[in-house]
């Protein structure tokens, strides 16, 4: 596994996923698609190109005179470990009460849901036992 830092912030997340979404890009296409719309300046987006390369998620490579910025990390592994941080701080130091109150709103959003997420943790039990 290759070792990266989470997007700190929505802008980063949205400069991210937007180079999934192309496969490449320079800073002047994201500024175009992103940060125009939004009243960016340039230097805005460039800095979050910088801080996204620095945190391990993305790489450069000179394409002419410009630089060309592609994913060093996949979409579902970043998205896996939203997820985990997501929940770690949603449990807190104490977890018991938070899966309680999770559970209730899960049952209340959808029932189903209920019968997924007691078939997932069977599976993981069955899958961390090796049985």
């Amino acid at each position: 596994m290759i070792p990266f830092r989470l997007p700190a912030d929505e802008l980063e997340y949205a400069v991210l996923v937007e180079i999934w979404r192309r496969g490449s890009a320079s800073v002047r296409q994201l500024h175009e698609s992103l940060g125009v719309p939004a009243n960016l300046v340039y230097t805005t987006t460039a800095k979050v190109v910088d801080r996204l390369r620095e945190k391990g998620l993305i790489r450069r490579q000179r394409q002419g005179q410009a630089f060309v910025y592609r994913p060093r990390i996949a979409a579902e592994e970043v998205e896996r470990a939203r997820a985990r941080s997501t929940v770690t701080r949603l449990l807190g130091s104490t977890p018991r009460a938070a899966v309680a109150t999770l559970v209730e709103a899960v049952e209340s959003l959808d029932p189903g849901l209920l019968e997924e997420l007691e078939r997932a943790v069977a599976e993981r039990r069955r899958t961390t036992r090796g049985t």
